[in-house]
Formats: C-alpha cells, sequence, structure tokens
C-alpha cells in the first residue's frame, strides 16, 4: 500500500510557491489536463516503475517532449524513470546533477591533497567497494560507525591507509582513541569527503559524529558530505550549512565514489 508519507503530494504547495504557478496533482498517467503544470504521484508507487519496463517508458514518454533528470539520488537504481524513459525523450541533466557529477568527479580526478574519505554507517555489503575504490585513490579512509563491528566478523582486511575505528563496548559509538585518531587524520587535509555517521545517533550516541563535523569544519578543508542519515543529523545540530558541498546522493554518492556506472547517468550520455 502507498505511503501518504512518501507521495508527492505533500511537495505540492511547496512548488506553487516557488513557480508561482497552479499545480494539478495526479497518479493517473493515462490521462493530463492540457495546458496545466502536473505533479506526478512518487513514481515508486507504480510496480512497473521499480523493474525496468519498456511498456511503462513508453506510456510515460506520452507524457512528455523532454527529459531533465535532476536527481542524482535516485541514478544508481536501474528503473523505469530513470534508465529507460530518457532513452525516449531528448535528455539532459539538471544543474543541479551537474553540479553533483562535477563535484564527486573532481574528488576522484583532481582532488586538493591530502584527500581524507570518512565512511560510516551499517551495511558493510554495500560500503566495501567505495572503501576499497577510495583507498586507492585518498591518502586517508577512516571507517566508523558500525562497519567496524561487521569488517570484524567477516574478517575483512583493506589497504594500510584504510583506518578502522574501534568501537565502544555496546558497540553503539566509535571509541573514544579512535576518535582522537580520526580527528588528527583531518588536520591538514586539502579535501574531506565523507558519508555515514560515526555512531547510532537515533540512539543518543551522536557525540562523535558532532566531534568529527567540527574537526572537518576546523580543518578548513573542502569538504563534501553525503547520506541521508548523516545530513539529517547534522541539520539538527545547526551544522549543515558549515560544509563545502552537501550531496542529495546516499547510495548513489557511495557507489560514484566506487567507481561504478550510474543507470540514470548512463542513460543520458
Amino acid at each position: 500500500k502507498a505511503d501518504p508519507q512518501l507521495s508527492t503530494a505533500r511537495i505540492k504547495d511547496a512548488l506553487e510557491r516557488i513557480l508561482e504557478v497552479g499545480i494539478t496533482f495526479t497518479d493517473n498517467v493515462d490521462r493530463q489536463p492540457e495546458g496545466e503544470v502536473v505533479l506526478l504521484e512518487n513514481m515508486h508507487f507504480w510496480p512497473e516503475e521499480l523493474a525496468p519496463s519498456d511498456e511503462f517508458a513508453k506510456k510515460l514518454a506520452e507524457l512528455a517532449d523532454v527529459y531533465i533528470n535532476e536527481n542524482f539520488a535516485s541514478c544508481h537504481r536501474d528503473e523505469t524513470s530513470v534508465s529507460v524513459l530518457p532513452t525516449l525523450l531528448p535528455h539532459a541533466a539538471g544543474l543541479h546533477l551537474q553540479k553533483e557529477i562535477e563535484e564527486l568527479s573532481s574528488v576522484l580526478r583532481s582532488p586538493t591533497r591530502p584527500l581524507v574519505a570518512i565512511i560510516g554507517g551499517a551495511k558493510v555489503e554495500t560500503k566495501i567497494p567505495a572503501i576499497s575504490n577510495m583507498s586507492r585513490i585518498a591518502d586517508k579512509v577512516l571507517v566508523g560507525g558500525y562497519l567496524p563491528v561487521e569488517i570484524a566478523r567477516e574478517g575483512l582486511t583493506f589497504a594500510p591507509n584504510v583506518i578502522v575505528a574501534t568501537v565502544t563496548e555496546d558497540e553503539k559509538d566509535i571509541s573514544s582513541g579512535s576518535l582522537h585518531e580520526f580527528e588528527k587524520a583531518l588536520e591538514g587535509a586539502g579535501t574531506i569527503v565523507w558519508n555515514g555517521p560515526m555512531g547510532r545517533y537515533e540512539d543518543g550516541f551522536g557525540d562523535s559524529t558532532v566531534e568529527i563535523a567540527k574537526a572537518i569544519i576546523e580543518s578548513r578543508a573542502y569538504s563534501i558530505i553525503g547520506g541521508g542519515n548523516t545530513e539529517d543529523f547534522l541539520q539538527k545540530q545547526g551544522l549543515l550549512a558549515e560544509f563545502s558541498f552537501v550531496s542529495s546522493g546516499g547510495g548513489a554518492m557511495l557507489e560514484f565514489l566506487a567507481g561504478k556506472e550510474l543507470p540514470g547517468l548512463k542513460a543520458l550520455e
């Protein structure tokens, strides 16, 4: 069942204020009013969206003359509106998507050094590729969050420039020793890219994440941050605006940093 909290109907009023026009909201892809600005329901509410569908893409293409992708956060998904629809219409990357690509490409190709990558959170299977690829590019890779627990459990090893934190006894945050080590590693950095919190802030263990954020800010390095959990927490702490660039992607950012080809970007070539 569609979750109303994820419905695009929630952004209709804000879009009308921004565009200064009336907007028609609809969850019907078969009939659209002529001469109006239309806001479609969240594409994930259609089963045909989640697995690439040529037929569904053709139906969507009938609703538009041009396709603009402005959603970097979905570019790593092989879904109908992301990877198939743009191949049926004249297409382009939106201005913010272009900025995302420029910022993250600069990390991979020509960063101001020393380059330090910080990867936290959990789900080691989704973050191993980014850790491995960044270990070949960055001067140091700092790994925190719940990842050290998962790494130890699976017996994983990385290059010498990958520093895996130790964690507290309850496994809900990185240790004070690792926090100090990370802070020292950030001193004098030229570029810092960060994805994923250091501790379970949702359970009240957010101190190390705040301290890492402050260390990044004090380093005066060019800083790029991504990942919904990290951004949400730092926004509440009043620190998000202190970073040089905030990426809209979490998983997409990780896959980009891992050197993977993103379906949404390939479709725009």
